[in-house]
């Protein structure tokens, strides 16, 4: 692997983990892609698409299943995980 590749992953996992606190102290009710994108100062792009920066990581987040949206609201929090009671491992 080239060093190059490493800090893009590196870069990836320093961005999700920020993401990821932000968060973790959000109000109950979570945070739009818009707040968490310009609190971390992440909320641009070009000419009418900013934010695609920020909700492409909610995205990432989002399918490897530590976040999730409320379709309501479009509001972000942590996905809670709670045991599976069915499971006899």
């Amino acid at each position: 692997m080239t060093e190059a590749y490493h800090l893009a992953q590196s870069a990836m996992a320093d961005l999700k983990a920020a993401v990821l606190t932000i968060l973790e102290d959000a109000p109950d009710n979570g945070m739009s892609n818009a707040q968490i994108g310009r609190t971390l100062g992440i909320y641009m792009g070009h000419v009418g698409h900013e934010g695609h920066i920020s909700r492409t990581l909610l995205a990432i987040m989002e399918n490897e299943g530590v976040v999730n949206q409320d379709t309501s609201t479009k509001r972000w929090n942590v996905r809670i995980h709670t045991a599976n009671t069915d499971d006899d491992t």
